[in-house]
């Protein structure tokens, strides 16, 4: 089973690589069509560890399914495609930890595919030693270099880190923190609760995804699903954002999809316009990308200038969430005619775990200019180890400004006198038939 999970994994992670490879072309009416942009660059870290030599997948070894697997998805790949392949604990037969920790090359550098080449590099692996994930996390990033477009690693492990430090979760934090739009993809072999939070971690650090399978119909299906999605290539990657401390100051959004880090307990701010007429949405997710205590939350508040709150959102987890997803809604109505006019009424917001939707409580200015909402993301994750000097967890913001649409009309009694009569004849028809039905009991059971 973990043979198919393997190949599956690897599969998926090149497939998934393939998404944003392909160039955009030019408009044919512009004069001077823009230099096609540089293809994202992918490099392959294929675990050759001594656990790859089990064979518990129909007979067969976690390696031969895996390279299997590999094949076929380099028969997939688009003809762009700048690919390099890195191996870990794949020389190195010694007993010497230090030497074996340091077990990690790269087979073929990033460049134009050539099948030939690539498979012939990995038909060849034997499992052999450690597993220096980290390590092997850190030279990859060097080899993908950081000039040019999106880079992206593709990791494909049966196992935990055996030669901490440097801790893989730590490597991807850094390889994070440099802005360099490298992504980090996980794929898991092994079941293993310990093997998919690091893996978790690894992806969670920097906006990648983590995968498993383990049965060689999942692995099947899952490539049949990544070939097809790799012929979408034109995915915009998040556009990276530093928030503020305060809304004063804060980074003017517009629609779009957003990335940023916030350590735990802070609050990051944002500004967008929104027109009378229009509707803001906007929606955060987190991804905890290191050990915290149990029972956190994130909460996304849209509030006017002077700190009035418009709406908020929220959501929690008790350590059994990967994710955290919070959004909110919220319409800029018409200037208002009058405080005191019955019609106008800001309400309270509607809260619920996970969105919240209000009814316009601003309006926009009187010149007509867009009303500036202020987005603020705060967080109560505890971390269960010391954060010197570690960036903040990452999450995504996105954003949209669409058409106000009108609220649903609910049903209702009126208001008013209309109200108050309505109850009255409701009150004294429910007193009339409790009465006759109370006299009919009592004159039945005296009778028998």
């Amino acid at each position: 089973m973990l043979n198919g999970t393997r190949s599956l994994s690897v599969l998926i992670g090149l497939a998934t690589v393939l998404c944003p490879f392909t160039t955009l072309p030019a408009l044919a009416d512009e004069p001077e069509p823009e230099p096609a942009a540089e293809p994202p660059r992918v490099e392959l870290v294929l675990d050759v560890s001594g656990s790859m030599r089990a064979a518990d997948i129909g007979g067969r070894s976690r390696i031969s399914v895996a390279q299997q697997a590999f094949n076929e998805v380099v028969d997939a790949l688009p003809e762009n495609t700048l690919l390099g392949i890195r191996v870990l604990g794949a020389t190195y037969k010694g007993k010497d930890e230090k030497v074996a920790c340091r077990d990690t090359q790269q087979l073929v550098p990033v460049g134009p595919v050539d099948r030939a080449a690539a498979k012939e590099a990995i038909a060849t692996l034997r499992p052999t030693g450690h597993t220096p994930i980290g390590l092997a996390l850190r030279r990859a990033a060097e080899d993908l270099g950081t000039d040019g477009g999106n880079r992206r690693i593709v990791l494909i492990t049966d196992g935990e880190d055996t030669c901490a430090p440097p801790d893989p979760c730590d490597v991807a934090r850094e390889l994070a923190a440099q802005g360099t739009r490298l992504v980090v993809d996980t794929l898991g072999l092994a079941p293993d609760e310990k093997v998919r939070r690091q893996l978790l971690c690894i992806a969670g650090a920097t906006g990648g995804t983590y995968a498993a399978a383990q049965t060689p119909e999942q692995l099947t299906a899952r490539i049949k699903q990544l070939v097809r999605r790799a012929e979408d290539l034109n995915a915009p990657a998040p556009t990276p954002v530093g928030g503020a401390r305060e809304c004063a100051g804060a980074p003017l959004l517009g629609p779009g999809v957003y990335t940023d880090r916030q350590k735990p307990s802070e609050h990051r701010w944002y500004r967008v316009p929104v027109a009378a007429g229009q509707e803001l949405r906007a929606a955060v997710s987190v991804a905890p990308d290191r050990p915290v205590h149990p029972d956190y939350g994130v909460l996304l508040r849209a509030t006017a200038v002077d700190g009035r709150e418009l709406v908020r959102g929220t959501d929690a987890g008790s350590g059994r969430t990967d994710v955290l997803s919070a959004g909110l809604r919220w319409s800029a109505g018409e200037p208002e005619s009058s405080s005191d006019d019955p019609e106008v009424s800001s309400g309270d917001p509607e809260v619920s775990s996970g969105g919240s939707e209000a009814s316009p409580s601003a309006a926009a200015g009187d010149d007509g200019r867009p009303t500036e909402v202020c987005l603020v993301i705060s967080n109560s994750f505890a971390p269960v180890d010391r954060q010197d000097g570690q960036p903040g967890m990452p999450f995504e913001l996105v954003v949209d400004v669409v058409d106000a649409s009108d609220p649903p009309a609910a049903p209702g009694l009126g208001r008013g006198w209309l109200l108050l009569g309505v109850l009255t004849v409701a009150g004294l028809l429910t007193g009339v038939l409790a009465g006759w039905l109370t006299r009919w009991w009592i004159a039945t059971w005296r009778t028998n």
